[in-house]
């Protein structure tokens, strides 16, 4: 983003601050697509990532009053549509890990038992074992099938401590299952 745009974000909310609320229509109109497809990124639903930007302008807007540095205002809305796409996918891990557990009992209680329902459900338990960050590693890889470079922009860290942690979860779960006398 150019100083230009940053100056202009921040004489809208000096604007704003001063009294002049088509400021902040003006900064809606200029930053909510953007908060949209940041969301989008993220959480990889529109509906969800429309409820994404909605809520970061409930937070955006009550805090606007007192920021101190109006120049700095796109990096600081956009961590916090960041936070709140990733508050989202915790939500979605949440009711994640309720749902496979009911679904690991509906199986468990109508289908006859096979050796493909044994393993999934030793590997489900076997990955609630794991750190919850290896469990979150392991669900966005796999499940979210994101690449490395997806994860490490999703969770602000390097590419390199996202590899490790799948690494180090892939390990675990070797030893997990191993100990649990299910070897391949």
């Amino acid at each position: 983003m150019s100083q230009t745009e940053k100056e202009k974000d921040g004489l809208l909310i000096l604007d704003y601050q001063s009294g002049n609320k088509m400021a902040l229509a003006a900064l809606v109109k200029r930053w909510h697509k953007k908060f949209c497809t940041k969301a989008f990124y993220i959480v990889k639903d529109a509906d969800e990532a429309k409820d994404v930007a909605q809520d970061s302008w409930r937070i955006i807007i009550d805090k606007l009053e007192t920021i101190r540095e109006p120049q700095s205002f796109s990096g600081w809305a956009m961590r916090i549509v960041h936070t709140k796409s990733v508050d989202v996918l915790r939500k979605r891990q949440k009711e994640l890990k309720g749902d496979n557990s009911l679904k690991f009992d509906s199986v468990e209680e109508h289908e006859p038992y096979d050796e493909k329902t044994a393993l999934k459900k030793k590997l489900y338990n076997a990955i609630l074992e794991l750190p919850t960050n290896q469990q979150q590693i392991i669900k966005l890889f796999y499940t979210e099938e994101l690449s490395l470079n997806e994860i490490s922009k999703l969770l602000n860290v390097k590419a390199g401590t996202v590899k490790s942690r799948l690494f180090h979860a892939r390990e675990k779960l070797k030893i997990i299952l191993k100990n649990n006398n299910y070897e391949n």
